[in-house]
Order: C-alpha cells, then sequence, then structure tokens
C-alpha cells in the first residue's frame, strides 16, 4: 500500500470519473474538492457572529478578529474559508439572515456561478516609435507582415495601437494616429484577415475606433476604461466588445505615488460602476473585457495583490484579460533590462491564468502558445 498527496487538480470531474466513482458521486464530491476563501470587508459585528456559527453548522469557518465576540467595534473584516460545497449551502442559508448577510449570500452566489472562459492569445503590434518595448514596434507593410505571423503562430487576437500609453508618453492628435492606423486597417480589410483572427483596437479616439470598426474589427480595447459614452456607443453599434480597463490617472501622471486603501476593492468598485454604464448604454455584459491595467497607477505590490486576487473579477461574468508583457514590475523584482523580461513575463501569464484570467495580452505569441499548450497539459 502507498499513499501520496496530490497536487491541484483542474478538472476535479474527470479526476474522480478516471478512479471509477458514480456519477451522482462526482458531482456532490467535485464540490468537496475545492477550497474556497472570500474576505469580507467591514462586515457588521452581529453578522459576523451569526456568519460564524453557520459557518461552523456547515464545517467551513469564518476567521475573525478576537474583538468580535465582544462586539467592541461596529464592523470587522474577516475570511471565510470553505469548500464549493459549503459555500452554496451558505450562500442560500444567509439569504434569511438581518445585518447584511443577504448582500453576503448574493455576492456569494455570484462567485459560485461565475462563466469560465477559454484562453486565448492577444498578439501586440504597436504602430508607433514610442511604445516602451522596441520589439512591438512595427509600422505600415511591417506591421500588416508581423501579424500574419502572429496569426500563423498561434494568436487568437489581434490589439493594434497608433499612440504610446508607457509611463510618461505623450500624448498624439487623432489626425497622426488616424494616420498611423489606417494603412493597416485598410489591409487587414481588403485581405479579410478579421476572417482568420479577432482583431482589437487599444484606443479611446471615437475617429478612429469608427474607422477601425467599419474595417473589420471585433474589439475596442479602451485605456480610459470606458469614460467617453461615444466609445461605448460605437461598440454597441458595431457589435464589438469593449475592453475596460483600470488606470489612476493618465499615462502622464499614473505612476507617480499611486495610493490605494484597498487596491482590489477600489478597482472592483470601478468595474461595477462601469459595467453598469456600458449596459444602460445598451451594451451586453458578455460583450465586456476586464483589465486590472497592470502598471497603470499601480505599484508593485498593487500589481503583484491584483494577480494574486484576479479570481475575484470573474464573478462579474466577463473575460478577464491580463497584460503584463515585459512590464517594468518584472524589473522590481528582479533587475531586469525590457528584451530579457520574457521568462518573467510569462510567470507572470501563467499565475494570472491560474487565477481566472482568460485573454494573455503579449508581445511573444510563439512563447505563450507553447508556454499554455503545456500549463494546460499539466492540469
Amino acid at each position: 500500500m502507498h499513499i501520496y498527496r496530490l497536487g491541484t487538480i483542474a478538472d476535479k470531474q474527470a479526476a474522480l470519473k478516471a478512479l471509477g466513482v458514480e456519477s451522482g458521486g462526482i458531482a456532490i464530491m467535485s464540490k468537496k474538492m475545492e477550497l474556497l476563501c472570500f474576505y469580507i470587508k467591514e462586515l457588521k459585528t452581529p453578522a459576523a457572529n451569526i456568519l460564524k456559527q453557520d459557518a461552523l453548522s456547515v464545517g467551513a469557518e469564518l476567521a475573525v478578529p478576537s474583538g468580535v465576540i465582544t462586539c467592541e467595534k461596529p464592523t470587522f473584516d474577516c475570511m471565510l474559508i470553505g469548500t464549493r460545497k459549503h459555500m452554496e449551502i451558505l450562500s442560500k442559508k444567509e439569504l434569511a439572515q438581518p445585518f447584511g448577510l443577504k448582500s453576503v449570500a448574493q455576492a456569494l452566489q455570484q462567485f459560485l456561478t461565475a462563466k469560465s472562459y477559454p484562453v486565448r492569445i492577444m498578439g501586440v503590434v504597436n504602430a508607433n516609435e514610442d511604445s516602451f518595448y522596441e520589439g512591438s514596434r512595427f509600422m505600415a507593410e511591417d506591421a500588416v507582415a508581423q501579424i500574419e505571423k502572429m496569426i500563423d503562430k498561434g494568436a487568437d487576437i489581434i490589439d493594434i495601437g497608433a499612440v504610446s500609453s508607457r509611463p510618461g508618453s505623450k500624448p498624439v492628435s487623432e489626425c497622426v494616429e488616424l494616420e498611423r492606423i489606417k494603412p493597416i486597417c485598410d489591409t487587414i480589410a481588403q485581405n479579410r484577415l478579421y476572417e482568420k483572427a479577432v482583431f482589437s483596437v487599444d484606443s479611446y479616439t471615437p475617429s478612429v475606433i469608427a474607422y477601425v470598426l467599419k474595417s473589420g474589427f471585433g474589439i475596442v480595447n479602451d485605456i480610459t476604461g470606458g469614460t467617453n459614452d461615444e466609445v461605448v456607443k460605437l461598440a454597441v453599434e458595431y457589435g464589438a466588445k469593449l475592453c475596460i480597463m483600470h488606470m489612476q490617472g493618465t499615462p502622464q501622471t499614473m505612476q507617480q505615488n499611486p495610493h490605494y486603501d484597498d487596491v482590489t476593492a477600489e478597482v472592483s468598485d470601478f468595474f461595477e460602476t462601469r459595467i453598469a454604464k456600458c449596459e444602460a448604454l445598451g451594451m451586453k455584459r458578455e460583450d465586456i473585457i476586464l483589465d486590472v491595467g497592470i502598471g497603470f497607477g499601480k505599484t508593485l505590490e498593487h500589481n503583484l495583490t491584483l494577480i494574486k486576487n484576479m479570481k475575484h473579477f470573474t464573478h462579474f461574468g466577463c473575460e478577464v484579460l491580463i497584460g503584463a508583457s515585459r512590464k517594468s514590475m518584472i524589473d522590481k523584482i528582479i533587475p531586469t533590462p525590457t528584451e530579457e523580461r520574457l521568462p518573467g513575463t510569462l510567470a507572470i501569464h501563467l499565475k494570472a491564468v491560474q487565477n481566472g484570467a482568460s485573454i494573455v495580452r503579449c508581445h511573444d505569441v510563439v512563447e505563450h502558445k507553447q508556454a499554455l499548450v503545456v500549463w494546460e497539459a499539466l492540469k
């Protein structure tokens, strides 16, 4: 007889089926194999005491500060710990409880029913001379050649931007942006390249967005997060998806002492507000993509926290994009020049995918394709 500890099992139902477990048992047991942790901020003290007892009654746990039992403060931060099965039971049980626990129950149900998406690779082509990674800069014919190469090597999406958004970058005029991207769009339309991959425009300029959407583009990648109603309306009009990115400040100011009391909660609140706005303007939730904006008004610690907590953002029911390709956060962890940051990029992106990201925005398509295929096999 031998006993050994198993690693993480991604497809729990498949593992149980391979063992020969009956179908009815598979559904029950698979939910007991997934441990979930939820951080609850400023829960009312009576609610914390009720949730603590309810959690214990089903075999789960609520970690609370010592002052909860004596009601030292009106609210406390808590951590709810249990299996998926525990959370399903609690999400129903707490619907009937007072002190805000109904909202906790509803939030749990959102997390438990979050839709999963297949992982897709988004290749980056920068049609400008100012993007932080020189290897991503391509103009006119060279850009088209790079696009075709990326598609051939496994890119599902091609993201094209004619304006740099690196920290401290200078804005360019609407005319210059359109002048840079127009010949690329025309070639894409003429050669029907949009039939081979989805095309995304990295822009927040309505006239540019309108032109590319007419050329067959399917995604608007808006670093301003849907600030301009006209951008949202254009995406709705053309049936395109809209990527909402979080950024604190502007590209010119965003890295000047970025501050958050709780970066995960604040980015989450931002998405909740912007999703509601987009839906009010006629956009379907499944057509919204969320990007936490790694490096856009964040310190290294903010970036790491968002990657570690990326699973949280899947509860909105939208695809989640990770874009940390060759970014300076790698240099802050281990000093590395931009052209040597591929290994660090792969580590970040694979962790983000493990934590729920489904679109990987990268400069290096071949390497990401290989890494993701191998990672999938390891699951």
